[in-house]
């Protein structure tokens, strides 16, 4: 008996809206990123040139170079992405916020598609959430997570306490433990949020378990990133307990359509007596 499957009547695979990523050449958390994408999206991913610089404010500075994301971004243009988005931290706030603006306007004009940085995406994240004070966790040395504490200042944040390991490479072998001990020694002062920073550090499970132990939004380098990117496309970022991906709403969406007007009834029901504040209070949950 032939059992041979006929597929041709599935009409081939499902369209797949596209997300274009530039990531630093040391970037090893793809799998990271996709875990905030819905099955409807798809990210194309590509990398800078490699350079052997350690993790520092040097290195930040090359792999943004606009001449380098450029040719990124290119690439990046022949899979027609709606977006494009520029998945490193450091990288993104070495140059201020006019640096990042600048990013911007770069990528945006050797791609012709809509732009954005992983430290502008933190600023959108915090005017959604309403906060102007957070604690900062970071991978770096000192004088990047003070670069960080610069770009914040910046655009009028304000840091209430920070943590870092002073690590110039291998980043994305660091453990949730660790960040998890980071943010509890971070969260010392009055914060609307905690922020922890690197595109390479392992955030993704250890959101929920912090927001529920911090009683506060945490935020990280990649959570923002993609919720920023799909923000852009009208497309919900998708996570579990984490306090950013539960908007009611967002800016590219419409609002649902009215219920249909409930047909005329044959004879008018009796009309119940009026609840009474008290009564009302009673059935609330």
């Amino acid at each position: 008996m032939d059992v041979s499957l006929e597929v041709s009547f599935l009409g081939g695979p499902a369209p797949q809206r596209g997300i274009g990523v530039v990531a630093p050449f040391d970037f090893a958390l793809d799998r990271e990123l996709w875990r905030w994408v819905p099955d409807d999206v798809s990210l194309r991913l590509t990398r800078t040139p490699y350079v052997p610089v350690e993790v520092s404010l040097d290195l930040a500075r090359i792999v943004s170079e606009h001449e380098t994301l450029g040719e990124a971004v290119r690439a990046l243009s022949a899979s027609e992405p709606e977006v494009i988005a520029y998945a490193c931290t450091s990288g993104s706030f070495v140059g201020g916020v006019a640096g990042e603006r600048a990013m911007c306007e770069a990528m945006t004009s050797a791609g012709e598609v809509a732009s954005l940085t992983t430290s502008g995406a933190l600023l959108e994240a915090l005017e959604e959430l309403g906060a102007r004070r957070i604690a900062v966790v970071t991978p770096y040395t000192d004088s990047v997570t003070r670069a960080l504490e610069d770009y914040l200042g910046e655009a009028g944040v304000a840091v209430t306490g920070r943590a870092f390991l002073g690590l110039t490479r291998y980043i994305w072998k660091v453990p949730y433990r660790s960040v998890v001990d980071m943010a509890r020694q971070a969260v010392v002062g009055a914060a609307d949020a905690l922020f922890i920073s690197c595109t390479n550090l392992p955030t993704y499970d250890a959101i929920p378990q912090l927001e529920a132990e911090l009683r506060m939004p945490v935020l990280s380098a990649n959570q923002v990133t993609m919720w920023a990117a799909l923000r852009r496309i009208g497309v919900y970022a998708v996570g579990p307990y984490q306090a950013l991906l539960m908007d009611t709403a967002g800016p590219h969406e419409e609002p649902p359509p009215p219920a249909p007007p409930a047909p005329p009834a044959a004879s008018a029901p009796p009309v119940a007596p009026p609840v009474t504040q008290s009564e009302e209070q009673e059935g609330w949950t």
